[in-house]
């Protein structure tokens, strides 16, 4: 059982019109507080023509029925992409490549996942592939000493392929189930950095021909629009397999993953809910769609 933090950008809404039939003054309240939540112009206009339609049959008869038909219809705009991250244990080491900006929360994803998998009882060997930024080898060795992973690291300014490869190998002879193997954050404008992400993959490919098993784009909640940008982009230079959204436990407001959703139709594998090893779960479509209506689950 889990907890997701109360996002309910519509309750005002709930309260406001709690009183009243439907009118258009609830329908473009309600449309304006979905383009506020980052949902888009697009998903927007989706939702709102199939809720006029059902406003329009009589089948709503009141706002909390409203709301509760917009929670059914994100429910089923996230249900095909909520699926969880499953490990072919057949693939031995099955190698995660995970990917995203600076400051996304890359590294502390990598560090729960690791206890995730560590608790299900998988052997993972943690890559330090960020060696530009001064403290992130010390970082990930941190989580990886936290959560009894292994970690293959080498000096500041080494080539991240040639870490990833040696890792990657590192984790073949020591019989590792999991590799997962970071990345210095970057710009997804930086070009250059880019193809260095395409040249890890390449790698990791040549190493073992199904490498990397799942490419996770890290993205994090508060930037809005600009989460779609990146995963775009980063889709386009490393084809992305799954999403991570972190740093719902502050003032993301969310609605960017219906978004995402209906743009690339990507797998959600899981939400960072906060800074602890646990604070990792797998998404929802219900779940999240409760929290984003009225904060209930």
């Amino acid at each position: 059982m889990f907890s997701l933090p109360k996002l309910g950008f519509l309750q005002r809404l709930r309260e406001r019109f709690s009183t009243r039939v439907i009118d258009a003054a609830a329908l473009e309240e309600l449309e304006a507080r979905l383009l506020a939540a980052d949902v888009g112009v697009a998903v927007t206009a989706h939702l709102l023509e199939n809720l006029r339609q059902r406003v329009e049959r009589k089948q709503l008869a009141d706002v909390d029925a409203l709301l509760l038909a917009l929670r059914e219809e994100i429910i089923k705009l996230l249900t095909p992409v909520a699926k969880p991250l499953l490990i072919d244990r057949s693939q031995r080491p099955f190698s995660i490549l995970v990917v995203g900006v600076n400051g996304s929360g890359k590294t502390t994803t990598i560090g729960k996942l690791a206890h995730r998998l560590s608790q299900q009882g998988l052997k993972v060997i943690l890559a330090a592939g960020d060696t530009f930024r001064a403290a992130a080898v010390e970082q990930i060795t941190i989580w990886a000493q936290r959560t009894g992973a292994g970690i293959i690291a080498q000096q500041t300014g080494a080539d991240p392929a040639a870490v990833a490869f040696d890792a990657l190998n590192a984790a073949r002879s020591r019989g590792a189930d999991v590799l997962i193997a970071d990345t210095a954050g970057r710009l997804q404008t930086q070009i250059h950095l880019m193809e260095e992400l395409r040249k890890i993959r390449r790698v990791l490919n040549k190493a073992d021909p199904l490498a990397p098993h799942e490419v996770l784009l890290v993205l994090d909640a508060n930037q809005g629009q600009n989460a779609m940008v990146q995963a775009l982009q980063f889709h386009e230079a490393v084809g992305v397999t799954g999403l991570v959204l972190t740093k719902l436990d502050g003032t993301a407001k969310g609605g960017i993953v219906l978004a995402i959703a209906e743009r690339l139709s990507l797998p959600i594998r899981y939400i960072g809910v906060g800074e602890s090893a646990g604070d990792l779960i797998e998404f929802n479509a219900a779940a999240f769609a409760g929290a984003l209506v009225d904060g209930a689950i």
